[in-house]
């Protein structure tokens, strides 16, 4: 049995781009290349500028949006692999979709505003699982209760709640198959920073009561540190860096992790911060830079960034870059 819940290799995800008359302009390279895996109970972290392909790698795994090329395997199941032509059938997937959630990024989106919150909850149950009316009832009201909801709100519809308590229901509906692994799509992005701890503290909770499994995505570079065990930093659909958290904020490698890194915000008002600014935009991804990815916007950038592309290389225990300028690269 392994040891990891979930294993991605060369994901590749391309949306092609129509014009008039059905002519093929190009293709969007949201997703080219990405590589890694989760070991069960832990949590891996994703973070990178908007664009860069952290939400489309999530809906990929899901199999919300059917991979162009790769392998995808969950819990010891392929569910995509191009080499051998594999895709899951509808109903192998279906019987997977309560071993693997989401929690949306959105708390005012992701909720049906015509249906009131048991309905919300129960949705999920009432398709995978034979319970009766009043079952499936006391199922929610422990999973309410868990996720601090009481269970005189079960009749309120989401328009009268705050976005706090939005959000824990959609973690209530995420939990209510009891799932083995949970993406987290930046859940508390839309949230107060207040609200953003008790979010967070009650997926500690969570996680160690119920063996969960996480995929971390967020912008907060702060809650990535001590949310997750791992972390993968992305730029324009690549994995430019992963390793162990500790050693990515550290020990940090990448010249744009560096700059991503600088650019969160220093609590401590008598530490000076060394700030990198990158100059220019995120280039496109229907047209990327050859060779390194970064190379348009690095300040350290040589000849050889602009025409080969660097490949992931082990620099230490578990920590791997892509970059030509890292000196003491393993080969």
């Amino acid at each position: 049995m392994s040891e990891y819940i979930l294993e991605v290799e060369n994901l590749k995800q391309h949306f092609p781009i129509e014009g008039s008359f059905g002519r093929n302009k190009g293709t969007v390279k949201a997703v080219d290349g990405v590589s890694f895996a989760i070991k069960k109970g832990t949590t891996l972290g994703i973070v990178g500028e908007s664009g860069c392909g952290k939400s489309t790698t999530a809906r990929t795994i899901l199999n919300l949006i059917k991979a162009t090329e790769g392998k995808i395997t969950f819990d010891g199941k392929v569910l995509f692999n191009s080499k051998d032509n594999y895709s899951i059938s509808k109903n192998e997937m279906l019987s997977l979709r309560k071993d693997m959630q989401i929690i949306f990024q959105d708390p005012y989106a992701c909720l049906d505003p015509r249906m009131n919150v048991e309905k919300i909850v129960s949705e999920g149950i009432r398709k995978h699982e034979k319970l009766g009316k009043k079952e499936a009832r006391e199922r929610v009201e422990d999973l309410l209760e868990l996720c601090g909801i009481g269970k005189e709100q079960l009749n309120k519809f989401p328009h009268q709640f705050s976005g706090g308590q939005r959000q824990r229901i959609g973690i209530a509906r995420a939990l209510s198959l009891n799932p083995k692994f949970l993406i987290c799509d930046e859940p508390t992005a839309a949230l107060d920073v207040s609200i953003q701890s008790q979010i967070l503290n009650l997926m500690m909770k969570l996680k160690k009561e119920m063996s969960l499994t996480y995929l971390f995505i967020s912008h907060d570079l702060s809650v990535v540190r001590n949310f997750c065990d791992e972390v993968c930093v992305m730029y324009l659909g690549k994995i430019v860096e992963k390793g162990p958290s500790k050693d990515i904020y550290e020990r940090t490698l990448h010249p744009y992790s560096k700059a991503l890194i600088s650019s969160a915000p220093s609590f401590d008002p008598l530490k000076r911060v060394n700030r990198q600014i990158l100059i220019g935009d995120i280039p496109s991804p229907m047209n990327p830079p050859k060779g390194c990815r970064f190379s348009t916007r690095c300040p350290m950038a040589k000849e050889i960034c602009s025409s080969k592309e660097p490949e992931l290389k082990e620099y230490s225990k578990n920590h791997f870059a892509a970059c030509h300028i890292i000196d003491g690269g393993t080969d």
